[in-house]
This record gives structure tokens, C-alpha cells and sequence, in this order.
């Protein structure tokens, strides 16, 4: 196994250096802006010293791990001497093995080794990392010993072409970080009936933990549920009129994620494409009395009669 050195003892650096100690990898040196983060993360790895300098990381290291924020890659490894044979690893879900030009033309292997996991703090993150996906961009032999790496971490392992990651990392946003902003709306819609932010938490997340449950046993399209799997337009009718008179900052939000999630019900096959057709017309427009849609043409048929 290689000699690891980590320049930047933030949350993920730290999680992942003391992770891998635990996996048996020799994690020998670290180097952070915070000398005093350096001393923390070096505190609970035995054999690993923390180092003043990034150059230091650099030269007693096999392979380095730079984790610091993706906005400085680029310059730590443009501000460092690199060796031939050495492997130079950033952790960015976004960025490709460009920022690692200045390490390739030293003759150093550059790869990119990013956990899929969400890193709210060192505690929950070294919890969550084993049994994670790992994207990885490498090529050879440091391919072969991230592969491993993710493995020895009960990991699995995608591997990406530099086209790739952008929107890989977007759809890492989507499903982790906006389904935040989906509870923070959701808890936000009961405060409206006295109901504080913690309490809504709380009876929500079993609705939560139950859908992510069905999306791992049961899968896409068949997990969802809800009114527009059913075709339910009265429903969705109402829910359009409680938030323009209660939530109307929601509305635009409510209707946009409705409109997504209709292709998910057709290809669950439990509605037709008429009565898809009439919620995106419910969805699309501001429920008017032109709009053909069941609970609208009730409400004609009682008018007339």
C-alpha cells in the first residue's frame, strides 16, 4: 500500500485520513491552511505527522490527497514540486483531473477519488463513508489502487470520463442538498398550522426514511405514490389553491416538481396519457374556469344545471 499524505484537514480530508487508517492504509503526513487542524487530524492517526508546509505533504508522500476547497486545487498543485511516479488525488465532485495539470507535467499520476456521501461533520461523515459510491478518474496502475481503495472501504466504484462529473455532481445537488430544501419547504408548510420546525421534522422523517425505503426495494418508477401517480386532479387542484392563499413562495416550486414527476406516474403505468396531459395543463396554468380539468368541469355542470 502506499505512503497517503493529506494537504487539507477539513471535514473530508479528515473523515476519509482517519477512515483509512482504520482500513489499514498507512496515512503518514498532513499539511492544512490551520497548522492546528493539521495537529488535530495527525492526533488520531498514530504515525502521522503534521507537517508547517504543503512541500513537506509532498515529499514524503506516495500518493496525496488534496482536500481542501475545490476553488484552490488548482493552486496547490501549481504551487508544489512533484516527482515522477508519484500520485497526486483530489477529492472534488465537480472538477476534473485539469487542476492536477501542473502535478501531470511534473510527471506526477493525477486522479480524482470522490466519495458520494454528504459530510455534514467529521463524526457523521467518518459513519457514512463506509459503503459509499466512489467516483473516480484515473488511469493505470492508480486506477487499479483507487478501485481497491473503495472497495476496503465496502465502497462500489463508477468510474467517470472528465464530461462527466459536472452533472454527476449536479445530480449529487439534486438528491442530497435540495432534498433539504424539500423538508425545509415541507416543515415550513406546517409552521402555517403551529407547528414548530422540530416538531415537523420529527413526524415527517418516518414518511421520509419510509420513501427511501421503497425507492431501495422497490425502485423507480413503481415507488411513487402520492396524487399524481394517482391522476388524482382534485387532489392537486387543492393544493394549488391552499398554496396561493397561504404559500404562494412555494407555488411556482410545487408546480415545477409536479410537472417532473408526471413522466414518473406514466412509466409507473397507472395513469394514461390524457389524464397526464390534464395535469400539466392543471400545473402549468393558474386554475382558471377555461381549464378542462375534471374538478373545473364539475363545477361548470353545477353552475348550468
Amino acid at each position: 500500500m502506499p505512503k497517503i499524505g493529506f494537504i487539507g484537514a477539513g471535514t473530508v480530508g479528515t473523515a476519509l485520513a482517519i477512515t483509512l487508517h482504520e482500513r489499514g492504509y498507512a496515512v503518514i503526513a498532513v499539511a492544512s491552511r490551520s497548522k492546528s487542524s493539521a495537529d488535530r487530524l495527525a492526533s488520531r492517526v498514530p504515525e502521522c505527522k503534521s507537517f508547517e508546509n504543503k512541500q513537506s505533504v509532498a515529499d514524503v508522500a506516495e500518493l496525496v490527497f488534496i482536500t481542501t476547497p475545490d476553488d484552490v486545487i488548482g493552486q496547490v498543485a501549481s504551487e508544489l514540486k512533484w516527482h515522477p511516479g508519484q500520485s497526486v488525488v483530489h477529492c472534488s465532485g465537480a472538477h476534473s483531473l485539469d487542476v492536477l495539470e501542473p502535478a501531470k507535467r511534473d510527471g506526477a499520476n493525477a486522479g480524482a477519488f470522490h466519495p458520494l456521501q454528504t459530510f455534514a461533520n467529521v463524526a457523521h461523515a467518518i459513519k457514512n463513508i463506509p459503503g459509499s459510491t466512489f467516483a473516480l478518474e484515473a488511469e493505470g496502475e492508480l486506477l487499479e489502487t483507487l478501485k481497491n481503495m473503495a472497495q476496503d472501504l465496502d465502497g462500489t466504484w463508477v468510474k467517470l470520463s472528465a464530461g462527466d462529473k459536472v452533472l454527476y455532481h449536479a445530480a449529487a445537488v439534486v438528491a442530497c442538498n435540495y432534498l433539504v430544501t424539500l423538508m425545509q419547504m415541507a416543515t415550513d408548510l406546517w409552521r402555517t398550522f403551529d407547528v414548530s420546525t422540530p416538531e415537523a421534522t420529527r413526524a415527517l422523517l418516518p414518511l421520509l426514511r419510509g420513501t427511501l425505503n421503497n425507492l431501495e426495494n422497490i425502485g423507480l418508477p413503481n415507488c411513487l405514490t402520492g396524487p399524481i401517480a394517482r391522476g388524482d386532479l382534485g387532489t392537486i387542484k387543492k393544493h394549488l389553491e391552499a398554496l396561493e392563499k397561504s404559500a404562494p413562495a412555494l407555488l411556482s416550486a410545487y408546480r415545477e416538481l409536479g410537472l417532473q414527476t408526471i413522466p414518473i406516474a406514466l412509466g409507473k403505468g397507472k395513469i394514461d396519457n390524457d389524464r397526464a396531459e390534464e395535469m400539466r395543463q392543471l400545473l402549468t396554468n393558474p386554475c382558471r374556469r377555461d381549464i378542462t380539468c375534471e374538478p373545473c368541469s364539475k363545477e361548470k355542470s353545477t353552475a348550468l344545471a
